[in-house]
């Protein structure tokens, strides 16, 4: 497999001397070539079909990143319609609550263990049936993923739900981690400062964080402590005294049932002093000088990048030059347009530094990714979510249950011996629907690959595997991988048909390099 991206190797004429201002300057559609609209569709969704390469690419670069980058005028229907329930999980009742205080003040006897028995009973069915919409709502965000002509927008609820982190494992409640999605999704290519100021007043985070727990009285850090480590400035440019002043700002911020609720009689309304500001803030104060903070621009730039572009860490920074320059100016567009998204995004998929042959095929597929772009790019049926989801669990990207809140490590930690293992199972099940660790299915999708030669005269072997590998594989793949493919396909010696099309596929996901894009 390739080194995920190390800086640019063996940069163009005056490519390590370019400002970042030059890094994001536009390509021309001389050069918005095949191989450049597949990584765009790659980065900016989840990949795509041969055809729909074909159709940005003869748009030109500007067209093509103005259809996935202004997505809000594609009218879209989701594909599976979900109604979760509000009402799952529920605040207790006064006569519940009652009934708890007489199980714990009146000790052992026949009504009272019957009373506990019922409660217990009450709670079991409320978890059970609230587990189930959560693993419903899992299998209906994939299949929007998979089907869904906006890629951008399930690519961008991707990446701030993983950046403003919560998981069901602590929250247990399906229904504010659906509402969370739909902030995320809401505010998905629009303001960066809308999703800070909506995440404080959203009850999942909240729930999360403690912060119902933040009191006047009794401070709570947790929420203060991520809103700037993890989503706003960044690591070291903050101090402990900031934390906890900006706790106290954030003292109240609370919810009741589904809806985020302002309790003014726990908030400590004195003067607080907060990264060199002075004045009595709340938690919209709060948010808006961590807005302010020059840190900040740039902390929310890096995120935008290690999604869309190279996984590198914060850290790592001055060590890749053209991608630290390359950040200063997304910093510089985000300020210029008030945080918003689209513009960044606009200047970044059309920029020189975006198609650089060490970005194009360098970046390790989440297992979210992986699952979605295989199934887009060769037109798969749906499969049980079942198998998937497991899958998903061992390849460590769980939906609506990241692993804390720092979100998803991603990068080379998606990869290992286990995960490696899962991730050629997966695709196995996906295009030819049979699991493999079973000799047998009760359901089995049947999956003609016939059509990816639409267009195709010639149909011998060496045509037949630069179509499937150009179709999968980004550009740059060694020749010995087309070669390996090659012969396995000779070693048939039998026309081509949709049987060992079938098989040539399932090789070429085996391959490192698929596990790159």
């Amino acid at each position: 497999m390739r080194c995920p991206y190390s800086g640019p190797a063996g940069p163009r004429k005056g490519y390590a001397t370019m400002s970042g201002d030059d890094l994001l300057k536009p390509i021309t559609d001389r050069r918005f070539g095949f191989s450049e609209a597949q990584h765009l569709l790659n980065r900016a969704g989840f990949g795509g079909t041969r055809r729909q390469v074909e159709t940005l690419r003869t748009m030109g670069v500007d067209a093509a990143v103005d259809t996935l980058v202004d997505y809000q005028s594609i009218d879209h229907q989701s594909p599976s319609p979900f109604e979760p329930s509000a009402d799952i999980v529920r605040p207790l009742t006064r006569d519940q609550r009652r009934m708890i205080a007489r199980i714990r003040a009146e000790g052992d006897s026949e009504e009272i263990r019957q009373l506990a028995a019922e409660s217990r009973q009450r709670r079991s069915e409320t978890r059970r049936t609230d587990r189930q919409q959560y693993l419903a709502a899992q299998s209906w965000w994939l299949q929007q993923m998979i089907a869904t002509p906006r890629p951008l927008e399930e690519k961008l609820t991707l990446l701030w739900h993983g950046h403003f982190a919560s998981n069901y494992r602590t929250v247990r409640d399906s229904y504010l981690l659906l509402q969370q999605n739909a902030l995320f999704r809401r505010h998905a290519a629009g303001s960066f400062a809308d999703l800070a100021y909506g995440i404080i007043r959203d009850p999942a985070m909240i729930v999360f964080l403690d912060n119902e727990k933040n009191r006047r009285r009794m401070p709570n850090e947790n929420l203060a402590r991520e809103l700037m480590e993890l989503f706003t400035l960044g690591e070291g440019n903050y101090s402990e005294a900031d934390i906890k002043e900006g706790a106290r700002a954030l003292t109240g911020y609370s919810y009741r049932d589904n809806d985020f609720q302002f309790m003014r009689r726990v908030h400590d309304g004195q003067g607080k002093q907060i990264l060199g500001r002075h004045g009595d803030f709340d938690g919209e104060d709060f948010v808006r000088i961590l807005l302010q903070n020059p840190a900040c621009p740039m902390f929310v730039a890096y995120k935008l990048y290690k999604h869309f572009v190279a996984d590198i860490t914060y850290g790592q920074l001055e060590r890749h030059s053209a991608a630290a320059r390359a950040l200063g100016s997304m910093a510089k567009l985000l300020v210029k347009h008030e945080y918003r998204v689209a513009p960044v995004l606009h200047t970044l998929f059309r920029s020189r530094h975006f198609y650089d042959a060490s970005i194009i095929g360098n970046k390790i597929k989440s297992p979210v990714e992986l699952l979605v772009g295989t199934t887009r790019t060769l037109e798969l049926p749906a499969r049980d979510s079942l198998p998937t989801s497991r899958w998903l669990q061992i390849m460590g990207q769980v939906l609506f249950d990241p692993p804390s809140v720092a979100g998803w490590p991603g990068g080379r930690r998606w990869i290992n011996t286990s995960t490696l293992f899962a991730r050629q199972n997966l695709c196995v099940y996906l295009i030819t629907g049979k699991h493999p660790t079973r000799k047998w299915n009760r359901q089995r999708v049947q999956y003609d690959p016939m059509g990816l030669f639409e267009g195709m005269d010639e149909r011998g072997y060496p045509a037949v595997v630069d179509r499937l590998m150009t179709t999968m594989l980004s550009e740059g793949f060694p020749d010995k991988r087309r070669q390996q493919v090659l012969a396995f396909l000779q070693q048939r010696g039998k026309p081509v048909t949709a049987e060992t099309v079938l098989g040539v596929l399932v090789l070429i996901t085996g391959i490192p390099e698929y596990q790159l894009c």
